[in-house]
């Protein structure tokens, strides 16, 4: 009898390590939002979904990197859902302290740009399977904004996908 349970468990392993799961790319990191706290930066993020059902994400989790250190991190609890069969796209805002920007102030002078590693990981909830993490990965840079920019004509980016 315990053969068959573990036949059993491998043959289901075994489905479910070969089918399609939800796929994610950042396609653009973007000046958001200024304050006097923070600077915001939005990751658009593309995630497309196999499945003829749209699925809940528990979380999105992200570490925002520069130099090296890490300049900012956080969690979005319960951000939504996919939509069955198609791409979403998704807004996940980082929150930069200005105090973190001046301790870059070497990188920052050399080209008046951020050069960044931006890790996310988004935790859908699949049914049966349960929760699956998905890992996506960016580096670029980021321009800074200007004077003249602040007032109305963004920032831009360059993305590389790891």
């Amino acid at each position: 009898m315990a053969g068959l349970i573990d036949k059993a468990k491998e043959f289901v392993a075994e489905k479910v390590a070969n089918m399609e799961k939800p796929e994610a790319c950042v396609k653009n990191v973007d000046l958001k939002d200024f304050s006097r706290e923070c600077i915001t930066y939005k990751a658009d993020v593309n995630v497309s979904n196999p499945y003829g059902t749209s699925i809940p994400i528990c979380e999105i989790s992200y570490t925002f990197k520069s130099a090296g250190r890490v300049i900012a991190e956080g969690t979005i609890p319960d951000p939504g859902s996919l939509k069955a069969n198609a791409d979403t796209m998704l807004d996940v805002g980082l929150k930069v302290p200005h105090s973190v920007l001046v301790s870059l102030v070497k990188d920052i002078g050399a080209d008046w740009d951020i050069d960044y590693e931006l890790n996310i990981i988004l935790t859908v909830d699949l049914p049966v399977i349960g929760s699956l993490n998905i890992p996506v990965n960016s580096v670029g840079e980021i321009k800074l904004p200007t004077l003249s920019s602040l007032f109305g004509f963004g920032g831009s980016t360059e993305t590389k996908e790891v």
